[in-house]
């Protein structure tokens, strides 16, 4: 694949697979651009496995930052967007009465899909667990 092509994958901020592959294909270029977006990706992804992988790939390449190495932080608890609890109300309310939580989660991913695939890629098979679990405590409507 060409660069800009990656680049462009590893820019979706709203799907974290892409952003996968995009580090697979820039872990074998051996190019400054690719350098740059591995390091970016390994400090800031959103989701970890992106971040992981992006890392894996700048360490084996001795990628630094600012002339730094590339540190991996623990993975981050609570929750990861901040003030997630009030979106999540607010996607709530768009719903009918009764709702299901596949029409939950579809609302979600229209609504914010940034934010989605964060916890998409974060929870992975738990996230409808996390999903049942976080809904019927939200504050009340009003």
């Amino acid at each position: 694949m060409d660069i800009e092509r990656l680049k462009r994958m590893a820019n979706n901020k709203s799907n974290w697979r892409e952003r996968l592959q995009a580090v697979e294909g820039l872990a074998v270029m051996d190019d400054q651009p690719s350098k740059d977006i591995l390091a970016r990706l390994a400090i800031h992804d959103p989701v970890f496995k992106v971040k992981e992988a992006a890392f894996r790939a700048a360490q084996a390449r001795k990628i630094t930052y600012a002339g730094k190495p590339i540190y991996l932080g623990k993975k981050p608890k609570g929750n990861l967007v901040k003030e997630i609890n009030k979106k999540l109300v607010i996607v709530r309310d768009k719903l009918e009465e009764g709702f299901t939580l596949e029409d939950f989660k579809r609302k979600f991913s229209e609504m914010y899909p940034e934010i989605y695939d964060t916890y998409e890629g974060d929870k992975g098979d738990q996230l409808d667990k996390w999903l049942s679990n976080v809904i019927p405590s939200l504050p009340k409507k009003k």
